[in-house]
């Protein structure tokens, strides 16, 4: 953390400018030891986000003890979605987790319009994907 808070005090930037991302299976390989890293980042109010969520070991037990503030939807999951809305059932459950946990829900991987409208309609708050370019959008207005 010295190296991370020297950064900070070199650059003049503020902690929470900086939103940290970490794969699920990255924080799964030494749980105790990164989460212990990820309590001191959102101490200095670094918001923490979980990539590639459900590809790994998604293991809700450590889940609601990980000081993240998002939850990113892997691509395969959006990608399964079909253009009449079906197959989206893991997609609303992990959306309905992640607001229980009082996370915003990132989907990856979106490429088209339907796609969008229904992880729109599931409540998803953000999305990234060739669609707009790669980029991180919000799909809604921020929950109160």
């Amino acid at each position: 953390m010295a190296q991370i808070d020297a950064v900070f005090r070199d650059t003049g930037l503020a902690y929470h400018s900086l939103r940290f991302e970490i794969t699920e299976s990255v924080l799964m390989e030494n749980a105790d030891a990164v989460t212990k890293l990820l309590v001191a980042l959102r101490d200095r109010q670094i918001r923490i986000g979980i990539d590639d969520f459900g590809t790994g070991y998604s293991s809700l037990s450590y889940l609601h003890r990980l000081p993240a503030s998002t939850l990113k939807i892997d691509r395969a999951f959006v990608a399964r979605i079909n253009p009449d809305g079906s197959n989206a059932e893991i997609v609303r459950a992990i959306v309905t987790l992640a607001h229980a946990l009082d996370m915003d829900v990132v989907a990856e991987g979106i490429e088209t319009p339907a796609q969008l409208q229904h992880l729109h309609q599931l409540g998803c708050e953000y999305g990234q994907g060739y669609f707009w370019a790669n980029r991180c959008r919000p799909l809604l207005p921020k929950r109160c």
